[in-house]
């Protein structure tokens, strides 16, 4: 593993690309680094565990809710839907958010905890269906899901969003984007400008865990990986993204965050490192 050290810099200070937080994540979503065999056996009992919360939430009120939402968005070569004939596809980003909600309405799926809270799982339904829109493999799915657990899971070891009152969310998106991109064999650039979007557009108050707790507590993780699949997309179109992002004079760190004084060390595995 690597350590960078991401803080603030000032707009007359240029900060070339290459060494923001954005573009080392996307260098790692397009990295060659092998998936060991223990990695992928365990991505898959992540993808069934996903599908075991999810059904066991099927037929609860926030989950049918958004259901209903994305069986407005058929699409013929789409995603499928937990809790609908798999001959019947949708938009991918509507079945995204859909399969987000039903793994998340009953909090069941899998935890991480360091720096700040996570549920590496969510980054599963964003994925799938953007893997089974395109036609993906299971191996180009494995190491999207690899990448995406190894960012998020890096992100969440060195940047606390709880202590700002900022929900976990915001390191969910980026880590989706660049497991989509993984997944697609997107190029380094092009996952950098999604990263920075869903960096920009993932970000959210922690209001929705504290005092009336609403339904919106499942929808989040799943409105962050619609986000993600639009930031992803949006960046396959040539669009660009606000950078830096995260070392930016208005950027996240220095106004979301520790603010212009902050610092961070974020490890990261070295190139060619599983």
């Amino acid at each position: 593993m690597i350590t960078h050290h991401v803080k603030v810099f000032p707009s007359k200070v240029p900060l070339p690309k290459t060494e923001q937080l954005a573009w080392k994540l996307a260098s790692i979503a397009t990295d060659k680094a092998p998936v060991l065999p223990e990695v992928a056996e365990m991505v898959v009992n992540r993808i069934i565990d996903n599908a075991s919360v999810a059904i066991a939430a099927i037929n609860r009120e926030p989950v049918a809710n958004a259901r209903t939402q994305a069986l407005a968005h058929p699409r013929a070569k789409g995603a499928a839907l937990f809790g609908v004939t798999s001959e019947q596809r949708f938009d991918c980003e509507w079945a995204a958010w859909a399969n987000g909600v039903a793994v998340r309405e009953l909090d069941m799926h899998d935890t991480f905890l360091a720096a700040d809270y996570s549920h590496p799982g969510d980054n599963i339904p964003p994925l799938l269906a953007v893997g089974q829109q395109m036609g993906r493999s299971g191996s180009d799915l494995l190491r999207g899901l690899a990448v995406a657990y190894e960012i998020q899971m890096d992100l969440v070891r060195a940047i606390c969003l709880h202590e700002h009152k900022k929900d976990h969310i915001a390191h969910l998106c980026p880590s989706a984007a660049a497991g989509i991109g993984a997944m697609l064999g997107l190029d380094t650039d092009t996952i950098y400008q999604a990263v920075q979007q869903a960096v920009h557009v993932g970000f959210s108050t922690r209001q929705s865990r504290k005092g009336e707790i609403s339904s919106w507590k499942a929808y989040a993780p799943a409105h962050a990986g619609k986000l993600a699949i639009e930031a992803v997309d949006r960046a396959m179109r040539g669009e660009k993204s606000p950078s830096p992002i995260y070392e930016g004079e208005d950027s996240i760190i220095a106004w979301m965050l520790g603010g212009k004084n902050a610092s961070y060390d974020v490890p990261l595995p070295a190139p060619g490192e599983p």
